[in-house]
């Protein structure tokens, strides 16, 4: 369930409240009685952790996706792309 911020425009009362989406939104200030007591805009709070997000997939690490299947991404794209000037270039083979 989401966390909603309101705020009321009477008393300036600002509290947080765990909702549904489907609940209805609250209109009474609790502090004040008031009929003012509104739903904020606010920022999603969240943050994505764990394997598979950014910081592993993206950076070109050692660890993340490519290195779970057994075969690095960029020795995949040097096999595949044997006949590229800058993969020869790059290649051991090609130095000796």
């Amino acid at each position: 369930m989401p966390i909603y911020a309101y705020k009321c425009g009477s008393c300036g009362h600002a509290k947080d409240v765990l909702q549904k989406i489907s609940d209805p939104l609250l209109t009474t200030c609790p502090a004040c009685g008031a009929e003012a007591f509104s739903k904020q805009i606010t920022a999603a709070g969240f943050q994505l952790k764990g394997s598979g997000w950014y910081a592993t997939d993206f950076r070109g690490g050692s660890s993340g996706a490519a290195a779970g299947s057994g075969e690095s991404a960029p020795a995949a794209a040097k096999e595949s792309c044997a006949s590229c000037p800058a993969a020869a270039a790059a290649s051991p083979a090609a130095s000796s």
